[in-house]
């Protein structure tokens, strides 16, 4: 090989392999024989097809995102529902409470257990407070003044 700078002559070694590379010739053969995707399929479609088919994929999204949103209202309904939670929206969304009324309420036990706080604190049973079954019909104030109350 000639220097162009200098004008003198280099002498560059070569290798010779001695036996051919297997592997590469082995790669080689595959690829030639099948037939490359390029050539079956083309690459590009048209514009509105490409549209058509991400209109039809968007309201897939939305479906599902609806889907979603539902799913999480009618968990949050039905834990409202057994009214053993003050704020229904404290037990964490589980797909398999909607299917599964047991495993719900053994969720429910879960929390109020590890959480007494977050139970409902509805007062029942007579607490002394509003009306009362047992009060007579009609009020006598002469008797209340005696002392005489029914």
């Amino acid at each position: 090989m000639a220097d162009e700078t200098t004008g003198e002559i280099t002498q560059v070694d070569t290798e010779v392999q001695s036996e051919p590379d297997i592997e590469a010739m082995d790669t080689e053969s595959t690829t030639a024989d099948e037939p490359s995707s390029d050539e079956t399929e083309p690459d590009v479609f048209d514009r509105d097809y490409v549209h058509q088919l991400r209109q039809e994929n968007g309201k897939w999204r939305q479906r599902a995102q609806r889907a979603d949103e539902l799913a999480h209202r009618l968990h949050t309904a039905l834990v409202a529902a057994t009214g053993r939670l003050a704020d229904p929206s404290d037990l964490p969304f589980e797909a398999e409470h909607l299917d599964d009324p047991e495993a719900l309420t053994a969720a429910i036990d879960v929390l109020v257990a590890g959480k007494p706080h977050l139970a409902s604190r509805r007062p029942s049973g007579n607490i002394g407070q509003g009306a009362l079954s047992e009060s007579p019909a009609t009020v006598d104030l002469a008797a209340i003044l005696r002392g005489k109350a029914g």
